[in-house]
């Protein structure tokens, strides 16, 4: 299945159908993605969320016509997708700061403008290999601390290290309850909206079935999956969050449209254990829940 195409055909077609509703379910279905696999794909090659896409091309749109035509206003929020010009508003606000009469009265055109993205092949017609190892993972349970995110204009980049960064600093390992693996600990996300973007990420250990989790904390249960396992290059204290990244990267740019595989479900974890400890060769697991995929093209 050769990826591009898939994605390249659904920014074709939410060109053509920027005033229509879309649902990320619909868009999978074009691709002939799951809605997850899909949504994973889409990021990991257009560089941001297919919900954010849409919403940054319908205002851009928008703005161009406020600069160019002498439409109401009304008028082009419908057309380019909005059901309440109340919403519009709000929406082109928050990206140009300014309201869309304020904006077509300033006679320029200016601010975060978004052109259709084209996707060029070369840029996916893969570099270095990275093998994953395949474990079939039994039914697990963990308690930990839960963060709410979502990943509309980055936000959970930037809300993840931090919450990381707490963890750590005030070392809430040691609070969690009679850990299975003592020094592993687990970066899961799960409970993902497709329609909002919002998912929950837990850091937390794995734990007996039942344990009760203190107040704070929260227990989750998860169940057997079969996961291909990315380990992140061997990298420095420096360049560590990089190397996640680009693992992360590739395991969606470069390992699934390679393989027979796609992504199975809503919950993905990373595993830190005791090769994360030090300042040199540390490395870690990516654990990415797959099945073989369909052979629908």
């Amino acid at each position: 299945m050769d990826y591009v195409v898939c994605i390249q055909r659904t920014l074709d077609y939410i060109e053509e159908n920027l005033q229509e509703q879309m649902t990320l379910e619909q868009l999978a279905k074009i691709a002939c993605f799951s809605p997850f696999h899909y949504h994973r794909v889409f990021q990991a090659i257009v560089g941001e969320s297919v919900m954010d896409y849409i919403r940054k091309r319908r205002l851009t749109c928008a703005a161009e016509r406020l600069f160019y035509t002498d439409e109401k206003v009304i008028t082009i929020a419908i057309e380019v997708g909005f059901q309440y010009q109340e919403s519009f508003n709000r929406a082109f606000k928050k990206i140009y700061g300014v309201s869309p009469r304020q904006y077509r009265n300033a006679k320029r055109i200016s601010g975060p403008l978004r052109g259709k993205a084209c996707l060029d092949k070369k840029l996916w017609l893969g570099g270095h290999k990275m093998e994953p190892k395949f474990v079939t993972k039994p039914a697990f349970h963990i308690i930990g601390y839960e963060l709410k995110t979502k990943n509309a204009d980055g936000q959970n980049n930037k809300d993840i290290p931090e919450f990381w960064q707490h963890y750590l600093k005030n070392k809430l390992g040691c609070t969690i309850p009679n850990p299975l693996h003592k020094h592993v600990e687990l970066g899961i996300c799960t409970e993902f909206n497709p329609e909002t973007g919002e998912f929950v990420y837990v850091i937390g250990m794995e734990v007996e079935k039942g344990t009760k989790a203190p107040e704070g904390m929260v227990y989750k249960s998860f169940p057997e999956l079969e996961y291909a396992v990315f380990t992140t290059p061997k990298a420095n204290e420096e360049s560590f969050t990089s190397s996640i990244q680009s693992t992360w990267n590739y395991i969606f740019t470069e390992w699934f449209p390679q393989s027979d595989y796609e992504h199975n479900g809503v919950v993905e974890f990373e595993l830190y254990d005791e090769r994360c400890h030090g300042t040199e060769n540390i490395e870690m697991d990516i654990y990415i829940p797959v099945k073989k995929r369909s052979g629908e093209e």
